[in-house]
């Protein structure tokens, strides 16, 4: 008894949800449609299945008609030519006439009536007593016998008349029921019109405006409406969050563009310094090879400096022309495993050195991925010398590929690490961004690689804890086959 209250409140607080929404709206508009046509339809084909039981009745009366009509031109012939034989044909057709009668009793009481149905059988077995008695008595009987064939053929030919109009009125009905079914159907679309009209283009229409004010800095959100469809009313909420999240993170959005600005000035930076540095480290090169021998040692220190600089200045502008560049380079339908083993083999004597070892988990059957093998070698190596880095005492490096999903694959590269601390783990993909000692790193690496990655329709994802190693997984999709 204490649950009842409970629970008819929440049935029907889920009933009310489920008419209110577009859903429940649309559902009721075609179950509406669905019954009206199943509806008409019967009615239709119920009609239809009168008009013709009516019309094979029909053939029934004209044979009732045309076997009256042989009856009197066998009465005929025996009225002038005196033959005795056409009385006993006439009696044949009367017989046939009764079966008629049989078969069509009830319907002819329908369609005349009672009385009138036994007047007319009334005539025709007096007519068939007087065929009879004429047989014996020709001369007596001559009267009565026009007099009531003629009866006969009059009633007979209003029988039918009578039929052919009531199934004419029937016909007539039947062809107002596409008539019917036009008008439920357009009552039906003017509902489904107004329902697309009030339920969906007006709030769209409002949500167009606000998205346009929003546009323009302006982030008062929609005000609800009582009568709003449940979806439309989600949507409407989840735009004022949206809006209110667009205004709280408006910050955000101007250091994006911030940095997409900076990619933009550190490109035109890097072009101009590229030409000096070229020319200051083949004119270090030329001194030393021309001049070399004459110069004393801390000359030649010099210059070996002075290119090992340049050398390094040409690899930050060169990670600077990588972060800021925006054109996608030409894809390729590649192997996974030559990926990785052109990329392992740039960096073999890495390995060696520090004793670091390496494990391919890659099946022989992965799909080939759609890509750039310059570009990926980059991504590749990036993540396998940060490994290495990661590892100074030695350890081990897993590369494993598979499938994720339909479209894509999935590489990943573990170490064993002394991991990511949380904290640096939020920013390890901005630009500029280190935790190496002045002059060993850019902080361009992973950011670089992060771009590439996005260049080729992909994406990266890190996990990592302190002491326990890092796993970076780089998803690719999959080559067009």
């Amino acid at each position: 008894m204490t649950d009842t209250p409970v629970e008819t409140p929440s049935r029907y607080s889920r009933m009310r949800t489920f008419w209110r929404s577009i859903k429940g709206k649309i559902f009721l508009v075609f179950f509406s449609t669905f019954i009206s046509v199943a509806a008409l339809t019967l009615l239709n084909y119920w009609s239809m299945s009168m008009v013709t039981d009516r019309l094979h009745l029909l053939e029934r009366y004209e044979d009732l008609l045309n076997n009256v009509l042989e009856v009197r031109r066998f009465e005929k012939n025996f009225l002038f030519y005196n033959d005795p034989t056409s009385l006993q044909e006439s009696l044949e057709y009367l017989q046939r006439i009764d079966v008629i009668f049989e078969e069509l009793g009830a319907d002819i009481r329908q369609v005349i009536g009672n009385v009138a149905y036994r007047q007319l059988t009334g005539v025709f077995l007096v007519y068939e007593d007087i065929i009879e008695e004429a047989r014996d008595e020709p001369v007596a009987h001559q009267e009565q016998l026009r007099s009531l064939g003629k009866e006969l053929v009059e009633s007979a030919d209003a029988l039918l008349k009578n039929k052919r109009e009531r199934i004419h009125r029937a016909v007539v009905r039947t062809s107002f029921i596409p008539f019917t079914s036009l008008v439920v159907f357009g009552l039906l679309m003017f509902l489904v019109v107004k329902l697309i009209s009030r339920g969906l283009l007006v709030p769209l229409a409002t949500i167009k405006v606000t998205t346009q004010r929003v546009a323009r800095g302006d982030f008062r959100p929609i005000s609800p409406t009582a009568d709003q469809i449940e979806e439309i009313a989600g949507l409407i909420g989840a735009f004022n969050r949206m809006a209110q999240e667009l205004e709280a993170n408006q910050e955000d959005l101007l250091q994006a563009r911030k940095i997409a600005a900076l990619g933009t000035f550190t490109a035109g930076i890097a072009h101009e310094l590229n030409n000096p540095i070229n020319n200051i480290s083949l004119s270090a090169e030329t001194l030393g090879e021309l001049y070399g021998e004459e110069l004393d040692e801390d000359a030649n220190e010099m210059v070996h400096d002075i290119i090992m600089q340049s050398e390094r200045a040409g690899e930050i502008v060169k990670n600077l022309l990588d972060f800021s560049r925006t054109e996608r380079p030409a894809f390729s339908p590649l192997q996974v495993l030559d990926v990785i083993d052109s990329t392992v083999t740039l960096i073999k004597n890495q390995l060696m050195v520090t004793g670091v070892t390496l494990d391919m988990d890659i099946p022989e059957d992965i799909p080939d991925i759609q890509g750039n093998l310059r570009n990926l070698q980059q991504v590749f190596m990036n993540l396998l010398l940060n490994a290495i880095q990661a590892m100074p005492g030695g350890g081990a490096i897993t590369i494993a590929a598979r499938e994720q999903g339909q479209k894509m694959v999935r590489i990943e590269v573990r170490d064993t690490g002394a991991g990511i601390d949380p904290k640096v783990l939020e920013h390890i993909f901005e630009p500029f961004f280190t935790t190496k000692e002045v002059g060993k790193g850019t902080g361009l690496g992973l950011a670089v690689m992060y771009s590439i990655v996005q260049r080729h329709g992909g994406r990266v994802e890190v996990k990592s804890e302190p002491g326990k190693g890092s796993v970076f997984a780089v998803i690719l999709p999959r080559a067009e086959q």
